[in-house]
């Protein structure tokens, strides 16, 4: 019996996603489980396994295509005599999403290595051929009255590149002007200054988190609440807890992870984030942790936070960091949760405004711990540390007092940590 095969919906906030590659060739068998095809989602690329045992057939969808969720891109046999309706209903059982263990290539990576066949756009030009083209190219070329049918391009597949329009318009700019008569006075061409520097496209992962970004901040309605937490008892409480124990070196930030996840379990009404179809209320205190690797800022998701003790915290966030930093994350590691924790206080900054992750409804920027004099009781100036933290909040689903509710009770548990040791 004929099968589709789809692109599939791997996230929450998934509406397209880019085919990286075909595993597997038309006429070739293949294993439940085994690896068809390659899908590059908004957040990483992910190996699509079969269901099921059975022969590919005819692939419609090119390699670089951009294409949305459920789009059919594939057929494949499953051996099994019927048809009609129950092939259609088969169909969207047809392809699992999966990483698998002991990937030898990370989904960052999957991604880079592909940016030469990513997100390509077609143009319909020379004797009714396609002419592949890169979408910086396709930009340049309107900028500057480029005919795209007229460039040979150099890529693969004799795609255009930005290069390649560049030359062309160097090479149109260099004919000679058609001469005025002498009744008409020339007018010199008032030309801007070409900025100096070498142009390059984005990789896939850089263009997608600049899609993303942008659409964060110009379809969530931020506003931002900033506060400090005295962190003198945390200090010491942290620095005696590593002092008795080795086992697993306890940072400020495994404290922030665990007073931002006791508090959703306190507030479970502030841990909801706005969807297309509705207000959607999650039912587990996960939290994002963003990590920065040399590919650019990674979100991992901690699962539970508000349910765990310290340690678990910290042995979560540090495997979650160590396969984040080797390019092994999967994307079911970047889904889900409400906020997300972002701490910059290693690197000297007071304040730190963020924007918020699409698909989520907050984001706790965390700087860097500060000595100043506070007066006391009577009036005596004191030297405090505190820790300045900005929660950026989306507006749809929060509202201020609600979120500094939630704020004021992050700054209760690390003014008080003691609290946190308590699960």
């Amino acid at each position: 019996m004929r099968r589709e095969l789809v692109v599939p919906k791997l996230g929450l906030t998934m509406t397209e996603g880019v085919l990286v590659e075909w595993m597997v060739r038309p006429g070739e068998a293949f294993k439940a489980g085994q690896g068809l095809f390659v899908v590059e989602s908004e957040k990483a690329a992910n190996e699509i396994g079969a269901e099921d045992d059975g022969i590919l057939g005819e692939t419609i969808a090119e390699v670089g295509a951009t294409l949305p969720c459920g789009t059919v891109i594939g057929y494949w046999e499953d051996g099994q005599a019927g048809g009609g309706a129950a092939s259609s209903q088969a169909s969207a059982n047809g392809v699992q999403g999966r990483i698998p263990t002991g990937m030898q290539s990370s989904p960052i990576l999957v991604a880079e290595q592909t940016a030469a066949s990513g997100s390509v756009i077609a143009e319909a030009s020379r004797s009714g051929q396609r002419i592949p083209v890169t979408p910086l190219a396709r930009r340049l070329a309107k900028q500057k009255g480029v005919d795209l049918a007229s460039v040979t391009g150099s890529g693969p597949s004799g795609r255009i590149r930005a290069a390649d329009v560049l030359a062309a318009a160097d090479a149109t700019s260099k004919v000679s002007p058609v001469s005025l008569p002498p009744s008409v006075p020339a007018t010199p061409a008032l030309q801007a200054p070409q900025p100096s520097g070498s142009l390059r496209e984005p990789s896939n992962l850089e263009r997608t988190v600049a899609q993303r970004l942008s659409q964060s901040k110009q379809q969530i309605p931020h506003f931002y609440l900033s506060v400090e937490a005295e962190v003198s008892a945390l200090m010491a409480l942290r620095a005696k807890l590593n002092t008795e124990q080795s086992r697993q070196r306890l940072t400020l930030n495994h404290f922030v992870l665990a007073a931002v996840g006791q508090a959703l379990e306190a507030m479970p009404e502030l841990n909801r984030v706005w969807t297309d179809d509705g207000i959607l209320t999650l039912g587990a205190s996960d939290v994002g942790m963003a990590v920065s690797t040399e590919k650019g800022l990674m979100v991992p998701v901690l699962r539970a936070v508000g349910q765990q003790t310290l340690g678990s915290i910290a042995r979560q966030s540090a495997e979650l960091i160590q396969r984040t930093q080797a390019g092994r994350l999967g994307s079911a590691d970047m889904q889900g949760g409400a906020i997300t924790v972002s701490n910059a206080g290693m690197h000297d900054v007071t304040y730190m405004t963020s924007i918020i992750n699409p698909g989520q409804a907050m984001i706790l920027g965390v700087g860097s711990i500060r000595e100043v004099f506070r007066p006391d009781e009577t009036g005596q100036p004191v030297i405090r540390r505190e820790m300045g933290m900005v929660l950026s909040a989306d507006h749809r689903v929060l509202d201020g007092v609600t979120a500094l509710k939630f704020l004021k009770r992050v700054v209760q548990a690390l003014s008080q940590p003691m609290g946190l040791l308590v699960v």
